[in-house]
């Protein structure tokens, strides 16, 4: 027999799946004791993050974290759009080239106090450059995450074969070095790959020099400076003397094949190509290849303090918790972890007290350069200033321009675009 609307069977079953219901509902909802912290994280990071937040909010029971990936390509214009938008996340992955701008357009909290009163965060264990990239007109704006410096990647059995037992240590044993290799038997080689499609190689030697690129505060440009002329004209002679080839690096059909004949002896890059050189070079290249510090133009160089930080917006609702995450994630044994990861490299010294990093030769060049790092122009412009150097530097490079017209026309290009931050700050000032 059916079971009639009147039966008892029928009503506990309704009531049953009513509580179900009910229940099932109540678990949906959010729980208002739990904070959700909204993380954007960019590329590899983006992918690996998660499993680190894992072991915060086993250790933050009342936090939990959404981690949203962006690509690299577009996460600049997302990261615009959603302050714009009023939409921005708690926290996020920011590239420490951009912090000057969202820091300047009012989207980033200041961290002074939080770092001020940590116990985790400690700002002596950073490496200073890599630090300063974060302080725009003397606030703190972001926690570094991981480094990214440039040096130097050369086969130390072709500069055997010239006749040298270390790497360069200044300009002039680097340019003497340069020439020996040129001149070793063999058609068809080169000294250097300096491509010419990136604008790294000659900033890195800009930031060589005692003068600024910028000055009067980031208002004007400063490549007719003295400093820059003679950075620019190292660089220059490195293709007049045809110890590089005049070619982008989408010119070289597979950098780590020319690499490995011989094609050329030094590379300027950075350390994600440990692993490629690592994986890519033949078994029996493995022992001949090896990293150095950027000689400078009388001793020890400089070179870029890049990388990403950790920023909290300023609309963020939960700065706090926000917090609590940056500290959990620069841990060093987190930092540790995080490295295991995705290979990057922790920005801070004990963070490198570590058998996998302190043990790998080819980092031990990267630990001494980020010693002696720099940060670009801190001024919003400084990305588009760039490319105009790239630009420039190629015309020069294929014979267009001489070293003090190039370094001219820079100035020209770099005063053009810093026109308007001249007018902002002029009516600051009330002048």
């Amino acid at each position: 027999m059916v079971a009639g609307a009147g039966s008892p069977g029928l009503g506990a079953r309704w009531l049953s799946i009513t509580a179900l219901v009910c229940c099932m509902a109540a678990c949906a909802r959010p729980d208002s004791g739990v904070i959700v912290l909204e993380f954007w994280a960019m590329g590899r990071e983006g992918e690996v993050v998660a499993e680190l937040t894992r072991g915060f909010e086993a250790s933050h029971p009342g936090i939990r974290v959404n981690v949203q990936q962006l690509p690299w390509q577009g996460a600049h214009e997302k990261l615009l759009t959603a302050f714009v938008g009023d939409a921005t996340p708690d926290l996020a992955q920011m590239g420490n080239t951009w912090v000057p701008e969202f820091a300047t357009l009012g989207a980033l909290a200041a961290l002074d106090p939080s770092a001020a009163a940590s116990t985790v965060v400690e700002q002596e264990d950073y490496f200073p450059g890599i630090w300063d990239t974060n302080v725009i007109n003397d606030r703190l704006f972001g926690i570094p995450w991981y480094v990214d410096t440039r040096l130097l990647f050369y086969r130390r059995d072709l500069l055997a074969q010239a006749g040298f037992a270390h790497p360069p240590r200044s300009w002039d044993e680097w340019r003497e070095m340069l020439i020996a290799i040129k001149r070793l038997p063999g058609a068809d080689h080169y000294s250097i790959l300096v491509p010419l499609n990136e604008f790294e190689p000659l900033l890195l030697l800009g930031l060589q020099q005692e003068e600024p690129l910028l000055r009067d505060g980031g208002r004007w440009g400063n490549f007719r400076s003295q400093g820059f002329r003679r950075a620019l004209g190292f660089y220059l002679e490195l293709f007049e003397k045809e110890l590089a080839p005049r070619a982008t690096n989408t010119q070289i059909a597979n950098v780590w094949n020319e690499f490995a004949r011989g094609y050329f002896a030094f590379y300027i890059t950075g350390p994600w190509n440990i692993a490629e050189f690592k994986r890519r070079l033949p078994k029996e290249l493995q022992g001949a290849w090896m990293t150095a510090p950027l000689p400078g133009p009388n001793g020890p160089g400089l070179s870029n303090a890049g990388g990403s930080s950790l920023v909290v917006f300023a609309d963020s609702r939960r700065k706090e918790a926000s917090w609590k995450l940056i500290e959990y994630l620069s841990q060093p044994e987190v930092q540790r972890r995080f490295y295991a990861l995705s290979g990057d490299l922790p920005p801070r010294r004990s963070s490198w007290d570590d058998s996998a990093l302190s043990g790998d030769r080819y980092a031990a060049a990267f630990r001494e350069q980020l010693e002696r790092v720099e940060p670009t122009p801190k001024v919003p412009e400084w990305e588009r200033i760039a490319t105009e150097m790239r630009i420039v530097a190629e015309q020069a490079a294929h014979g267009g321009l001489t070293v003090d017209a190039a370094a001219a026309e820079l100035d020209e290009r770099a005063d053009r675009i810093l026109e308007k931050r001249r007018w902002i700050l002029a009516r600051e000032a009330g002048e």
